[in-house]
């Protein structure tokens, strides 16, 4: 007989955690500062140009890395085939 209380009061304790769950959701959400279209516009041209700034200079860094490898390799003996 306790097992079948414990089975029916599993659900019951499903529904009431997940009622609290929400209210501090809710909650929550009413406290987020959510940003305007100007701030969102203005940091997304920031990350673009951020990351194009980087991925040049990564660019960069492997053709001079590159070069100097090949250098090394031609003036040992062991040139790279490219």
């Amino acid at each position: 007989m306790e097992e079948t209380d414990a089975l029916v009061g599993k659900p019951k304790q499903w529904l009431t955690t997940m009622g609290e769950w929400r209210r501090d959701v809710v909650g929550e959400m009413k406290k987020v500062t959510w940003p305007n279209r100007n701030e969102v516009l203005s940091t997304t041209i920031v990350v673009l140009v951020a990351t194009i700034i980087f991925a040049v200079y990564l660019w960069g860094c492997d053709v001079v890395f590159y070069q100097a490898i090949n250098f090394l390799f031609s003036k040992f003996g062991a040139a790279v085939s490219s």
